[in-house]
Order: structure tokens, then C-alpha cells, then sequence
């Protein structure tokens, strides 16, 4: 079974694989988006997703990732107080920030609790979020930037925000331990009635569910489960993010998969005589996309 600490560093390690792929932004990456009078409105959710400022790799998975259909499904509007925890390198922070400063919104970004103990992955990855999305009010707003994990407080003022957004990280949180405390504290920063919107990979009802999810994947009924014992009322499921392709049964579990694509097991040199030709086939994950609500 994978260890807690590789799991953890495992995450911030692809965070920092999607940082490097990235690129240099200018100062202000806003300046060299041109007007164009047949593009979206600016300052809708459209605009922000069509943003020239989001690299050409992450554009490119929306097609996996369905950033639209996700968000509209959350219900997003542009006045929102959002919390995204473990936000990563950005991925959906490109697309969020920019949205919501333009709609006079705010985005919190709850990324990994560091200090002494803290793995170098995960505070690497950290400055060089806070580098790339702080020094660009003009585009990115004013952020606020938290922490999550697990000794840390709260992640924003308890009940002031309108939505919190769990993408793709309740694996890493069971094999720390804390995806208790992850559901606890969204639900203490919601206002009655704030929205949790979850995206994760998805375990098989048939399967067992390993506690510390060392595969990536998680039952949607034990995420159903989480969220009810933290107080929430499950709204509404979509099949937005699923992919019938994707049998869960991979050698180095999801990280088999786009965007990481493993081909030896994580911290061992990569393999080149690995066949990638099915596990590229499937495309990204199956996911669950799930919408719950803090009661009134």
C-alpha cells in the first residue's frame, strides 16, 4: 500500500509538474489579451475559460475536465465568495480568479498547510502558486490565500462564503487522514445554504474501499457518506465528468492516467519499455461531480 507521505507528495508533485508547463506570464498578463468583438462577453465565465492567459496544456484538457459544465452545474455567479481547497498549481484558479474579480466576487485559495515538517514539494509548490496569482491584481483580483490540512484553522471567517469546491483531492485527504476535518471545515466557512461542489475519481460500488484510497479512486456513497456526518444535504449528481472508459484498474492507480501518465511506480525512474497505448486510450479519470448544500 502507498504511504500517506507519498500520497501527499505525490499531489504537490503534480501540481508542480502542471506549474513547469505553465510558463512565464508577463507582469500583467491582462495587457496582451486582444479585444475581440466577436468573443464572450468580458467578465463571463466563458471569457475567463477562453482566457489567453491559461496555458495551452491546461486549455487543452478541457475537453477531459468540462470546466463549464462543472461550474454552471455548481451553480457559479460572479459576485461568490469562493474556497477552493488544495487548488494546486492553478488549474481551476486561472479560470475562477479572473471570473470572480470581474464580478466583484473573492477566491479563496486554501492550499497546503506548511512550516518545519512541511514536505519540499508542497512548499515549493505553494510559493510558487502565491508567485504566480498575488503579484497580478489587474487580472487575478485580490486573492486570499489559506491553509488546509492537518493542524490548520479555519479556512476562511465561519460562514461567509458561498461555495467550496473540492476538486479531485478526497483521496489525498483519506490517505492523510483528515478528509473529516476537510468536510468539517467547508462546512464552517459556508453561509446557510452555501453550496459544496465535489469533483473526485470514482470507485466501483462493487469494489472495496481502501481507507486510505492509495488508488485515487473513492465510492461516490462514502463521499455521500462524508459529507452527511459533517452536516450537509446531498442536492444533485451529474455525469458531467464520468468516462465509461475507465475501469479503475491501473498498475500505479489514477496516476496511470492523463495528465501525470506513470509509468513506474511513483519515485521509482520511469519506465520506457511501459505500454501506455491503452491507459492513453481511456483519457482522464471517471469522476463523480457531486452538489451538496449546508442547510438553512
Amino acid at each position: 500500500m502507498i504511504s500517506r507521505r507519498s500520497w501527499l507528495a505525490g499531489t504537490a508533485a503534480l501540481g508542480l509538474t502542471a506549474v513547469a508547463g505553465c510558463g512565464q506570464e508577463e507582469p500583467s498578463a491582462r495587457d496582451a489579451v486582444p479585444e475581440s468583438p466577436t468573443g464572450p462577453p468580458e467578465g463571463s465565465l466563458e471569457w475567463a475559460i477562453a482566457g489567453p492567459w491559461r496555458s495551452a496544456s491546461d486549455r487543452a484538457r478541457d475537453a477531459d475536465r468540462h470546466p463549464m459544465e462543472t461550474l454552471r452545474f455548481f451553480g457559479l455567479q460572479p459576485t461568490m465568495t469562493i474556497v477552493d481547497f488544495w487548488p494546486g498549481s492553478g488549474w481551476y484558479t486561472e479560470i475562477l480568479a479572473p471570473y470572480l474579480a470581474e464580478g466583484e466576487g473573492q477566491y479563496i485559495a486554501a492550499g497546503f498547510q506548511t512550516g518545519p515538517l512541511t514536505d519540499p514539494a508542497q512548499s515549493q509548490l505553494m510559493a510558487a502558486f502565491e508567485q504566480r496569482f498575488t503579484t497580478d491584481k489587474r487580472l487575478y483580483g485580490e486573492i486570499v490565500l489559506s491553509a488546509f490540512g492537518p493542524t490548520s484553522g479555519p479556512v476562511a471567517e465561519a460562514g461567509t462564503a458561498d461555495m467550496v469546491l473540492f476538486m479531485r483531492y478526497i483521496h489525498a485527504w483519506m490517505a492523510a487522514g483528515i478528509a473529516e476535518k476537510a468536510f468539517a471545515d467547508a462546512f464552517a466557512a459556508l453561509k446557510p445554504g452555501g453550496i459544496l461542489g465535489v469533483e473526485q475519481h470514482r470507485l466501483g460500488p462493487e469494489q472495496d474501499q481502501d481507507p486510505a484510497a492509495a488508488s485515487g479512486y473513492v465510492q461516490e456513497a462514502f463521499v455521500k457518506q462524508l459529507a452527511a456526518e459533517a452536516g450537509f444535504a446531498f442536492v444533485a449528481a451529474s455525469e458531467i465528468n464520468a468516462n465509461p472508459d475507465d475501469d479503475t484498474d491501473h498498475p500505479f492507480g489514477v496516476e496511470t492516467l492523463a495528465p501525470l501518465r506513470l509509468t513506474a511506480p511513483r519515485g521509482e525512474p520511469a519506465d520506457p519499455e511501459f505500454d501506455r497505448t491503452e491507459y492513453d486510450a481511456i483519457g482522464e479519470s471517471d469522476r463523480m461531480t457531486l452538489k451538496f448544500r449546508k442547510p438553512e
